[in-house]
């Protein structure tokens, strides 16, 4: 069809005004949500802002420019590498096989072929964030872990070699330090003050150390995302930031160039980027981190209540007047939450004033109070409203810390972690499966000589289903030695069973 020259400049000043509407309503836009802040460097090597008016879009373009600027040297790149040993035979075995002179001379049992040990290296990327100018840098757990060595790149393009202060799979939080000094590092932003909309940079090492410090674009998607299958305590910001496999790690920041976020999983169909990230808020970093340093371990509350979400059927049979909160199924008996005078059937919708959606935010909320903290806690028992102080106490050892022990882990043979996006990249599985993958086995044991091997994903135990390594040691931990598991698994497309004894 043809167009008369009328139509076409119609058309092209409909465009014009098109363009001109959504460079005002950027620059609106950045101003207001952040006063137009551009990064630049303090003193004291930390990322510190400055704000400067935006009136055009080649202002806000400069604007990420600088603030990229500023923000990537304080970004490394984590390279590690693990030595993984098996044992194997020659393909051609011995040239005497069907000699029966041979057999006569040496003996049958000669032709047999030893089976040899070889190494192989495995070798794994992430990235990472320096907080402080003495070398201590924020990661992910499952990034350097089992890594028999750990390095750290810097934006400079040196290299260190990295010490482990300490790690919490719980919340998939690992601290590094290298010797060096008077690093660049990013100030730490306020994960709690957020707002969905706001925008956001992430930044790391995507693919491959080629590619050391991309910084992409986004805003944050939504808060408080739990039950995700990535870690036990879930509180994460998501993001459509893109994130790729190398990332894990790296920072998310705000426009005023503060660490908002540890870069952490994607959900993905393909493997790629599709929009959907998730990163652990810089507030629940900082506790962890700070609990690792001071005490070598992490310290969380503890309040002694079995908790779960409540929905339209339980409210219903229970005649409670809402769906959010968390219900409580049990109290431990002796426990803070006993004390205090909780029941079975409360449900709980507030603490020290926060409303209370569901039980994860209520765990996350306990285990990073302080031990020792009295805290105000509003319940629903019956028709009526209480509030009930109670004061916390420490999360038990044999809580805080997955359920696996020594004993179980040496009767099974093999350690399994909760499967995430990282272990589907490096054994090649399905990202949308669920379950725990096997980390590590000892080739001596009952399992590997099963069938059981490295990377396999099972799925269930003794014909329960399982989808968190709590779960799993948790169902294990029940057994004594000489019992039987039977085990689901899943390897290459295909799924079968296997048993094996605890020895």
């Amino acid at each position: 069809m043809i167009m008369d020259n009328s139509k076409h400049k119609t058309v092209r000043a409909w465009r014009l005004m098109l363009v001109m509407a959504v460079a005002g309503v950027l620059s609106l836009a950045l101003i207001g949500i952040t006063g137009s802040s551009v990064a630049q460097e303090s003193v004291s090597g930390s990322i510190a802002t400055q704000d400067r008016p935006i009136t055009t879009l080649r202002d806000l373009n400069h604007a990420f420019v600088d603030l990229a600027a500023q923000v990537r040297p304080a970004v490394v790149t984590v390279a590690t590498e693990r030595i993984l040993k098996a044992r194997s035979r020659s393909p051609f075995g011995s040239p005497f096989t069907n000699d029966p002179f041979f057999d006569f001379f040496f003996g049958p049992d000669s032709r047999q072929q030893q089976p040899q040990e070889r190494e192989y290296r495995q070798e794994g990327l992430g990235s990472g964030v320096i907080v402080s100018d003495d070398g201590y840098i924020l990661t992910n757990n499952h990034v350097v872990a089992n890594a028999d060595t750990i390095l750290v790149g810097l934006f400079d393009g040196t290299r260190h070699t990295a010490t482990v202060v300490g790690t919490d799979p719980q919340t998939d939080i690992a601290v590094l330090k290298i010797d060096a000094a008077t690093l660049p590092f990013l100030e730490i932003g306020d994960s709690d003050s957020l707002q969905v909309g706001e925008i956001v940079l992430a930044i790391g090492s995507p693919m491959s150390e080629n590619l050391a410090a991309t910084v992409t674009q986004g805003i944050v998607s939504a808060k408080g995302r739990s039950n995700v299958g990535l870690a036990d305590y879930e509180d994460f910001i998501q993001t459509d930031a893109a994130i790729n496999p190398g990332n894990s790690g790296g920072p998310l920041v705000n426009l005023d160039g503060a660490l908002v976020g540890l870069n952490t999983a994607i959900v993905s169909r393909s493997g790629g980027f599709q929009g959907i990230g998730f990163a652990v808020p810089s507030n629940m970093a900082m506790r962890v981190m700070n609990s690792l340093i001071s005490d070598g371990r992490v310290v969380r509350g503890y309040l002694g209540v079995s908790i779960q979400d409540v929905d339209e059927t339980i409210a219903r049979a229970m005649r409670l007047p809402q769906t959010t909160g968390a219900l409580v199924g049990d109290v431990a008996e002796g426990s803070p939450a006993s004390e205090a005078g909780f029941e079975a059937g409360d449900l709980i919708v507030s603490v020290d004033g926060r409303d209370v959606r569901n039980s994860s935010q209520l765990r996350n909320h306990i285990a990073a109070t302080a031990p020792g903290s009295t805290v105000k806690v509003g319940i629903v028992r019956g028709d009526k409203k209480e509030t009930l102080s109670v004061k916390l106490g420490e999360l038990p050892s044999e809580l805080a810390q997955s359920a696996v022990t020594p004993d179980i882990e040496e009767m099974l043979g093999f350690s399994v972690q909760t499967m995430n996006g990282d272990l589907a990249r490096r054994y090649d599985i399905d990202q949308r499966a669920t379950g725990v993958v096997v980390i590590s086995i000892n080739q001596q044991s009952d399992a590997y000589v099963s069938g059981l091997r490295e990377g396999d994903l099972i799925r269930s135990v003794d014909r329960q289903r399982v989808q968190s390594s709590d779960q799993f040691y948790t169902l294990v931990n029940e057994k004594k030695r000489g019992d039987s598991v039977l085990l689901r698994v899943y390897r290459g497309g295909n799924a079968f069973f296997l048993a094996f004894a605890l020895r």
